[in-house]
């Protein structure tokens, strides 16, 4: 368990270190098993056999001396009922002895030799005053009296060598016992150490095989995410961890990979970002030259076909006359193109402060804008509360002007009537510009939102076409998207748009006015 096997997995690890622990645990068990066994038996062994062994060899004494004292007492008044103790105590000494005999006091054992010497004694001794107890028996001469007591004295001889006996067994039965308490003992201190040195052995295992390598890839890693990224990534130890070091460093060198072509990446950006800034500079710079240079001129041709008009009218036929108001109205046409399209060029190109403002303003500065057109066709604009938003407030106004300046050019036989509400959709507000107009087929729902595009001739409704394109323009600008809604399912034009329903910058939530 002192060396690293390198290649080896982490379940080989764990199998090999579960085994070992349940060998050692197993045989500590055994250990403790056997103890207790000993321990068992040899508390069977004192108590049970030994124990009373004594008890019976003590009956067996205390009967044959019952006998003895039985005897002297009928020899001496030779009255029958002194012989109530040697009858007892021939009794007695039947059920000692077969108790012995039971307990393992049999032949060619010391137990049994002793109580064989016993016994032999003690039928000697009987033998000799069997004559001596019949009614009819002469008194007990001196000499018949100190033959019995020596033949009894023989029966003690043989009683105290029997408990002396027994008492060597007990001695012998109770260190057996006390060894046996002592090894159990022993046992169970060795299988506490036993159980902590697996678990230190568990955690010196594992700390060396698993946390160990786990954390020298740990550090080798924050070292490339926090200082150096060049630096190679190799895993130790197991093989899994082998495996995720090589993962690591092939992550790694995806990532190094991936930093070097985003930095190709971004070079080029940087590059065509410079390239692109100049090339919006040029072109504001040629607008606004263009836009100086081209509009003189035209303002001098309609200027001086005005001058024509007025200092030849009545002068010149009505050809004539129809062909200077054609050139008068091209110029004008040309200039009001000329001023969307640098309108729409504009747009985001020097992006102002975006600040919150009630969406209801910014309708009404739209219709204060259309206030001429609104009174000479009738008009009217409602809203519902509306929201607030962060926005430029002129561009968004101009969204708002443009959507309800078509709903008044484009407006039917009915006087226009124009509804403004908003709606919540998400992270979104969900803006909706209502008319009663003459309405927008829905095959032309995304051609509508491009430059010069126009569903009717300039005869019958004025413009340039760039308002719609505009709108979307401005939209997109503040991260929403513009529609034409083909499915109202009513009379009249529906456009919609979205605003972003959260402030930036970690603002809260805008509500409504």
């Amino acid at each position: 368990m002192t060396g690293t096997v390198r290649g080896w997995p982490i379940r080989r690890w764990l199998t090999l270190l579960a085994v070992a622990e349940a060998v050692l645990l197993l045989a500590a068990l055994a250990g403790g098993g056997i103890a207790l066994s000993n321990l068992t038996d040899a508390r069977n062994r004192l108590l049970d056999v030994i124990g009373a062994q004594r008890l019976a060899a003590i009956q067996l004494s205390t009967a044959l001396l019952n006998q003895e004292t039985g005897v002297r007492g009928y020899q001496l008044g030779r009255k029958p009922d002194f012989l109530a103790p040697y009858t007892d105590g021939v009794r007695s000494q039947g059920d000692a002895v077969a108790q012995l005999r039971q307990l393992g006091a049999t032949p060619g054992t010391q137990i049994g030799d002793d109580l064989d010497r016993v016994l032999r004694a003690a039928s000697t001794w009987q033998a000799t005053v069997a004559p001596t107890l019949t009614p009819a028996a002469p008194p007990v001469t001196p000499a018949q009296a100190d033959r019995s007591r020596t033949q009894f004295d023989a029966v003690r001889g043989a009683l105290d060598a029997q408990a002396a006996h027994l008492a060597t067994l007990r001695a012998e039965g109770r260190a057996d016992l006390d060894g046996a308490a002592n090894f159990l003992t022993a046992m169970l201190i060795a299988v506490a150490v036993l159980i902590v040195l697996l678990f230190v052995l568990l955690f010196l295992g594992l700390r060396r095989v698993i946390t160990r390598p786990i954390l020298r890839l740990a550090g080798e890693v924050r070292h490339v995410a926090d200082q150096d990224i060049h630096r190679p990534v190799r895993g130790e130890g197991p093989s899994e961890l082998v495996q995720l070091g090589s993962d690591v460093e092939a992550m790694r060198q995806r990532i190094l990979d991936e930093v070097a072509e985003l930095e190709r990446a971004h070079g080029l950006l940087d590059r065509r970002t410079r390239e692109l800034e100049r090339s919006n500079a040029d072109l504001e710079q040629f607008a606004y030259v263009a836009s100086h240079d081209l509009q003189e001129p035209l303002r001098k041709v309609a200027s001086f076909c005005q001058l024509l008009q007025r200092r030849y009218a009545g002068l010149l036929d009505e050809r004539g006359e129809q062909y200077i108001e054609y050139a008068v109205d091209g110029a004008k046409r040309m200039q009001g193109l000329i001023n969307d399209l640098l309108s729409f060029s504009r747009v985001g190109r020097k992006p102002g402060e975006h600040v919150v403002v009630p969406a209801a303003e910014l309708v009404d500065g739209a219709v204060a804008n259309l206030e001429v057109a609104l009174s000479l066709n009738r008009g009217k604009v409602t809203y519902d509360d509306l929201p607030e938003v962060r926005v430029e407030p002129a561009l968004l106004t101009a969204v708002f002007q443009n959507l309800i300046g078509n709903a008044v050019k484009f407006h039917g036989e009915a006087p226009p009537e124009v509804r403004v509400t908003a709606e919540r959709d998400g992270d979104d507000w969900v803006f909706a510009v209502r008319d009663n107009g003459i309405g927008i087929e829905a095959e032309y729902a995304d051609r509508i939102f491009a430059l010069f595009q126009r569903l009717h001739s300039r005869s019958a409704y004025p413009g340039t076409g760039i308002g719609l394109a505009m709108c979307r323009r401005i939209v997109e600008y503040h991260g929403g998207r513009i529609w034409l809604d083909t499915e109202t399912g009513a009379d009249g034009t529906t456009f919609r748009f979205t605003l972003p329903a959260r402030l930036e910058r970690g603002d809260e939530e805008v509500g409504v006015a």
